[in-house]
C-alpha cells in the first residue's frame, strides 16, 4: 500500500496517525508513507524522528472574529491544495487518511479533487471543524467515541477507536517502580497535565503536597518541562517524601503506565485511548482552553460509565485532589471496578479497523 498521512498541530491528531503506521509496517512492511504536515506544528519534529517521509505545506485556521488575517487563511488554504496536489501526483498513494488539524484539510480535499480514496479519523467526541468540513467529501470516517456519529453523515461512520490505544496495549516491557526509587508493593497515582504542564494541577499537587507525603500509596508527578523550576519554587522547603516522585517529564510513559493504579490527568483524546487500553482508574480535569469543551464531553463519556471521576478545572484545588485520590487509592475493590469499565470502552483492535477502512477506502472508490 502508498499511503499518505496528514495530520498535525497537537500530539493528539500525530500519535494516532503514528501508531497507525506503525501497525501497517508490521503487517505489510513493504508499504510506502508520506506523511505531510506544516513546520509550525509538532509534528515537524515527531514525524521525521520516527523516521517517516515527511514534507510540509503552509496553512493556518480562521480566526474566529472577523480579521483581515481570514484574507491570508483563505489564500493559503488555496496555495495549499495546489501544493498538496502536486505531492499527490507525485507520490501516486493509493488511500488518503487525515487525522485532523488544519494542514489535513487542504489535504484530503486535495486527494478528493483527484478521486484519490479519502478516510478520516476523529478522535474526539466532538467534531473537529476540519473533519466536519471533509466531511461531505471524504470515502469513509472513523470515529473513537458514539458521541461523534450523529455529527457525520451515518452512511460513512464506523467505530474503529483510537490506534494509540493498540500500541499503548501491547507494550511489552516489564518495567518497575524502583527504576524511579518507589516500590512495586504499593499502588501508585500518576498525575500530568501533559508535556507542557497544566499551572492548576501543578498548584493543586504542591497544595496537596503535605497530606500525599502520610499517605500510604505512592505518587509519580510530572509537572511539565517549562514548569519545573516553577513547581519547585512553589514548594519551597516543603519536605517530599519518599513515597512521592517528582520529574519535569516522563519520556517512557507507554513503560510506566501498566503499572499505574490510577491517573490523574487530562481527558484529550491521546490519554482517553490509553486509558481505556489499560483499563486504567482515573481522576480527568478537563482542559478548559480547548474548541467546544471537548475534553468534558471525552470525560464525561467515562464518567458515565463509572470508569472515571472528573473535577472540572474551576472546582480543582489540593482539597479537592486529595479527596478523589484518597476514595480510588484507598479503596482496592472500587479501583478493580473502575479498570473494569474503562477496560470494557477501551477496542485493543484499533488500528486494526482503521487499517480495514483504508482498505474499504480503496473498494469504495473502483
Amino acid at each position: 500500500m502508498r499511503l499518505m498521512v496528514s495530520g498535525g498541530g497537537t500530539g493528539g491528531h500525530i500519535y494516532p496517525a503514528l501508531a497507525l503506521i506503525e501497525r501497517l509496517k508490521q503487517l505489510e512492511p513493504a508499504t510506502e508513507i508520506l506523511y505531510v504536515g506544516t513546520h509550525r506544528g509538532l509534528e515537524d519534529k515527531i514525524v521525521p524522528a520516527a523516521h517517516i517521509a515527511f514534507k510540509t505545506i503552509q496553512i493556518q485556521g480562521f480566526k474566529r472574529s472577523l480579521s483581515l488575517d481570514n484574507i491570508k487563511t483563505v489564500y493559503l488554504f488555496l496555495k495549499s491544495v495546489r501544493d498538496a496536489k502536486k505531492m499527490i501526483r507525485e507520490f501516486k498513494p493509493d488511500v488518503v487518511l487525515g487525522t485532523g488539524g488544519y494542514v489535513s484539510g487542504a489535504v484530503l480535499y486535495a486527494a478528493t479533487r483527484l478521486h484519490i480514496p479519502t478516510v478520516i479519523h476523529e478522535q474526539n467526541s466532538v467534531v473537529g471543524v476540519t473533519n466536519k468540513f471533509l466531511s461531505r467529501f471524504v470515502n469513509e470516517i472513523g470515529i473513537s467515541f458514539e458521541a461523534a456519529r450523529e455529527q457525520f453523515p451515518a452512511s460513512k461512520v464506523t467505530m474503529t477507536g483510537n490506534p494509540r490505544a493498540q500500541q499503548v496495549a501491547h507494550s511489552q516491557r516489564n518495567f518497575s517502580w524502583q527504576e524511579i526509587g518507589l516500590v512495586d508493593e504499593k499502588p501508585t497515582m500518576m498525575i500530568f497535565g501533559g508535556s507542557q504542564g497544566a499551572p492548576k494541577i501543578n498548584s493543586s499537587v504542591v497544595e496537596a503536597i503535605s497530606t500525599f507525603n502520610q499517605r500510604d500509596y505512592q505518587v509519580v508527578f510530572a509537572t511539565g518541562q517549562k514548569r519545573y523550576e516553577q513547581v519547585k519554587n512553589q514548594l519551597g522547603d516543603r519536605k517530599i517524601g519518599t513515597n512521592i516522585v517528582i520529574r519535569p517529564y516522563i519520556s517512557n510513559m507507554p513503560d510506566m503506565l501498566p503499572k499505574v493504579a490510577v491517573i490523574v490527568g487530562r481527558a484529550g483524546a491521546t490519554s482517553i485511548a490509553e486509558i481505556t487500553a489499560l483499563g486504567i482508574p482515573s481522576i480527568l480535569i478537563p482542559s478548559p482552553y480547548v474548541t467546544a469543551n471537548h475534553q468534558v464531553k471525552n470525560a464525561q463519556a467515562l464518567v458515565d460509565q463509572n470508569a472515571a471521576e472528573m473535577i472540572t478545572e474551576d472546582k480543582l484545588n489540593g482539597a479537592a485532589l486529595i479527596k478523589a485520590a484518597d476514595k480510588l487509592m484507598q479503596n482496592d475493590s472500587l479501583r478493580l471496578q473502575m479498570a473494569n469499565a474503562a477496560k470494557n470502552m477501551g477496542i485493543d483492535d484499533a488500528a486494526d479497523r482503521l487499517i480495514g477502512l483504508l482498505k474499504r477506502a480503496q473498494q469504495d472508490n473502483k
